[in-house]
């Protein structure tokens, strides 16, 4: 890996994309600097663990209800929580270029999901969607979309 990354080819295909499917070190630490790279490009970043989010549309784009757990000794409460990608897009500065969902545990996505995070940018063109989905001895990257693969008739 070099020293010195510009992230410069990173920023455009993912501007080109809308989402890319990434491969980073499993020992971390790398992906870091390509989050600088694109806040320094004017984006804004939230970093969410894909594990355990549910929903993804409801999650991200809509107001969804969330159970804690009771335990038997309170009563059964449902709190509503707003959307994270509709709020974060409210409160972007105004000279920002958009948002970036970087999500990590990618690799517990299901295919329906996965597509949904391809066409998330297509819907709202100022966010931008990264997915951690695996692991390689340097950071690449590939179109979300060319992750998917179409399933066989059998």
């Amino acid at each position: 890996m070099a020293l010195i990354i510009t992230g410069k080819k990173f920023i455009r295909d993912l501007e080109q994309n809308g989402s890319l499917a990434l491969y980073v070190p499993l020992e971390g630490g790398f992906e870091g600097r390509y989050q600088r790279r694109v806040r320094a490009a004017g984006y804004v970043t939230v970093t969410l663990s894909a594990r355990g989010l549910g929903d993804l549309g409801a999650y991200l784009t809509g107001v969804h209800g969330v159970r804690p757990p009771h335990l038997g000794k309170k009563n059964i409460r449902t709190y509503f929580i707003p959307p994270i990608v509709t709020s974060q897009l409210e409160q972007l500065p105004p000279k920002s270029k958009g948002l970036v969902l970087w999500l990590i545990d990618g690799t517990v996505l299901s295919n329906q999901e996965l597509s949904y995070l391809t066409e998330l940018p297509k819907i709202e063109p100022r966010v931008k969607v990264a997915v951690e989905v695996g692991g390689d001895r340097t950071v690449t990257w590939n179109p979300l979309k060319d992750l998917l693969v179409p399933a066989r008739a059998s």
